[in-house]
């Protein structure tokens, strides 16, 4: 699948292919630190001369991993951090989804630990995901801190990341990566939990991460490096109105605060083998969490990242600009996890992956201030040639998986 011929953009891989255990392709954008990185310096999965990709080499790994000694260890750091006078000792970054509703209510209920949970608020809740977080609260018996960002700033650096990079959710991606620090040193709480680690997705580390590097989060606050949006910090101060004040919550964390609490930030995921199934029938028996009535767009589940009305919305502009869609996520994990076969999987992205984002699609669109016409004339603009092609009056890929 050479294609040399056609204009590659944001330096993918030139050659489509997808894995042969799962149904990922390696068009998939590795994470990276969002303040630095351009389009032109991301990194993306990585796959062997077998053409298998990172995360199901990890998935090798974690199935031969001894959890009986990593839940031993899990015990250790608890035990090192664990409060005897009640007050809060782990906080927990939550949406009140399957994943973070099982992180926190484990540490609680099964560990004795005493968890904040900290939420950035979603761009327009849904009544499924605002439900499902009262449950982690009240029949979760499990205390919640809600950040909610200054609405105007925050519609206007999504509509930039929108426009400028055809990623909506990267300010929400700089609150939810930040907050769990933010608010350890805030409370003075040093440990900080989240659930399953990349690895899980494919990042490339070579070995398990106990713990986040500092790098990931912590940054020195210079405002000609640091980009917010596609847009350095300057720009946003002296050409779109925006002051220090409104930045600071998107902001990396100053190493010296994170130096004086100790912050350590670590994944549940890397002690205790994780499945995200088993976290959401973990969570429907311990919280009566509800999947959503109807399928979500661009895949076939019903219970996987509910809270917020434009996720549909930017799972469709990462198939425009990656050719990946929500689809294709939820199927490779599930064959990793031994859910569905890879024949089921392909099937399920051919009928679902690049669903057009239907439901919310008015709200969304008044949400990013444009109209129908704006919104497909942007996403067409950041569809790579290499991976499309006009048939028709459609854009379909030139490679789909087969």
């Amino acid at each position: 699948m050479t294609n040399r011929a056609y204009k590659v953009k944001y330096g993918l891989p030139a050659q489509v292919m997808y894995c042969k255990l799962c149904v990922m392709s390696n068009q998939k954008p590795n994470t990276s630190v969002e303040y630095l990185n351009s389009d032109a310096d991301r990194t993306y999965i990585g796959f062997d001369a077998e053409q298998i990709c990172a995360a199901c080499q990890y998935n090798v790994v974690k199935f031969q991993t001894n959890w009986e000694t990593r839940e031993i260890r899990l015990l250790e750091v608890l035990e090192r951090y664990r409060k005897s006078d009640g007050s809060f000792d782990v906080i927990v970054p939550a949406s009140g989804g399957k994943d973070s509703i099982y992180a926190a209510h484990l540490l609680k209920h099964k560990y004795g630990m005493h968890p904040l949970t900290v939420t950035w608020a979603p761009h327009i809740y849904r009544k499924v995901g605002w439900n499902n977080m009262q449950k982690m609260i009240h029949a979760g018996g499990l205390t919640n801190l809600l950040y909610t960002p200054n609405g105007n700033v925050h519609r206007q650096l999504t509509q930039l990341a929108f426009k400028n990079q055809l990623h909506p959710f990267q300010p929400f991606v700089y609150g939810q990566k930040n907050l769990g620090p933010l608010m350890s040193i805030a409370f003075n709480i040093p440990l900080v939990m989240y659930g399953e680690s990349n690895l899980e997705y494919g990042d490339p580390t070579g070995s398990d991460e106990e713990e986040m590097t500092e790098q990931r989060f912590a940054m020195k606050h210079d405002y000609d490096q640091i980009k917010l949006a596609g847009v350095s910090a300057n720009d946003l101060l002296q050409n779109h109105r925006l002051t220090k004040n409104d930045l600071q919550p998107y902001f990396p964390i100053e190493p010296e605060l994170i130096h004086k609490v100790g912050t350590s930030v670590r994944y549940l995921g890397h002690y205790i083998k994780w499945d995200p199934q088993e976290c959401y029938y973990y969570a429907v028996e311990h919280v009566g969490f509800e999947a959503a009535e109807e399928r979500s767009e661009g895949t076939y589940t019903k219970h996987t990242e509910l809270d917020d009305k434009l996720v549909p919305l930017n799972f469709y502009a990462m198939h425009c600009k990656f050719g990946i869609g929500r689809a294709m996520y939820d199927a490779a994990q599930e064959i990793r996890n031994g859910k569905i076969t890879r024949e089921e999987g392909v099937r399920l992205v051919q009928k679902f992956d690049g669903e057009y984002p239907s439901l919310y699609f008015e709200e969304s669109l008044e949400y990013l201030n444009m109209s129908r016409l704006e919104f497909d004339a942007t996403c067409d603009s950041f569809r790579s040639e290499h991976l499309w092609k006009l048939q028709g009056n459609a854009q379909v890929l030139r490679h789909p998986i087969e």
